[in-house]
């Protein structure tokens, strides 16, 4: 077999043709567009086409399918690609050691979706940015008052029209405050920049719920009481073909929040969650099963069951709820159901 495996760069990239029979090699090195790895493709006709994940991957897929190719998209926090203990490592020997790896079957694969989910997911990802952009603002704002000893309201109370309209009295443009009073001009910027902030915000919202009233998989989660528009479109677009996965356990630890195993000899114990996979999903679990105490009875009888009645185990029980859902979506999702609470008491 041939295998063409690319160590991707953002302007030049290094390509490793190697023959698995001859367990021959050769490098070369193509500009990073789409018609040199075309023209190279063409060339060198391989069998398999190895990358790494990264911003790059996308297109590169794109055009490697197009020619009927098979392509391994390759995970690089995986313990086998890791750089241990090497006095050399460049791009020539990322690529070599890429293709090795494909050639033993020793490579932790990634999923790659279609291009219209990445574009999904990245307009997904690009919300959060601007949600955790408006919420830094806001925590700053709360810590300016306070140094001033101006106590603010608590909660979203604090940002509603009349919120707001306490704060606008407060502040002043920087230009015209004294030296005494440069946090008044520092709030007025931070009110601007919050100001700014609204409009993106709510357009991007707006194209979300578009996208996720016509994706009857989104509708589907929804029917989960606790689980809103921003989940429902979360788990879709991550889980993506929810027939890749084969068991519940997979789709736990495509998610890392399946607890690390530590073993030694007799000792075998588990660790805190492996946190491996998508950060914003795992962490938007959370955030769903906090709140779905109060909605979803089946939330708040796991979370109570695993708790035990310890305070100490809050977060590990909330964990649990985390974990329970993501498989519980991912069941809803394969077999195309509605959420069934009778049948959820496990």
């Amino acid at each position: 077999m041939k295998i063409l495996a690319l160590d991707l760069g953002k302007y030049k990239s290094v390509a490793c043709v190697y023959e698995t029979a001859s367990l021959t090699h050769k490098f070369a090195t193509i500009v990073t567009t789409p018609q040199a790895l075309h023209d190279l493709l063409v060339e060198e006709e391989p069998e398999r086409v190895v990358i790494e994940i990264c911003p790059l991957a996308g297109w590169v897929s794109d055009l490697v399918g197009s020619f009927g190719i098979e392509l391994e998209v390759a995970s690089t926090t995986h313990d086998a690609w890791r750089w241990k203990n090497v006095k050399r490592k460049n791009d020539r020997q990322d690529g070599l050691k890429l293709a090795q790896l494909s050639a033993l079957g020793q490579l932790t694969l990634v999923h790659m979706p279609a291009p219209q989910v990445r574009q999904w997911r990245a307009l997904i990802n690009y919300r959060q940015r601007l949600v955790s952009r408006r919420t830094r603002i806001r925590n700053h704002i709360r810590a300016l008052l306070l140094r001033q000893a101006i106590a603010m309201g608590r909660g979203a109370a604090a940002w509603t029209r009349a919120g707001m309209a306490q704060l606008a009295a407060l502040a002043r443009p920087l230009a015209e405050v004294t030296a005494e009073e440069l946090w008044r001009g520092e709030l007025e910027v931070e009110l601007a920049n919050l100001k700014a902030l609204a409009e993106p915000i709510r357009q991007v919202e707006q194209k979300l719920d578009e996208l996720g009233a016509a994706d009857k998989r989104v509708q589907l989660l929804r029917t989960i009481p606790g689980v809103g528009p921003r989940g429902g479109e979360a788990l879709v677009a991550v889980i993506d073909e929810a027939q890749r996965f084969k068991r519940g356990k997979q789709v736990g630890a495509y998610l890392g929040l399946v607890p690390k195993q530590i073993q030694s000899g007799e000792s075998n114990r588990l660790g805190r969650i492996t946190h491996q996979g998508n950060s914003m999903l795992r962490s938007l679990l959370i955030e769903i099963s906090w709140s779905g105490l109060r909605y979803n009875p089946w939330m708040r009888a796991v979370y109570e069951r695993v708790r035990r009645g310890s305070k100490a185990r809050k977060k590990i029980a909330i964990v649990a709820v985390a974990r329970r859902l993501l498989i519980r979506c991912w069941a809803m999702l394969r077999d195309g159901t509605r959420w069934r609470p009778a049948l959820s008491s496990t």
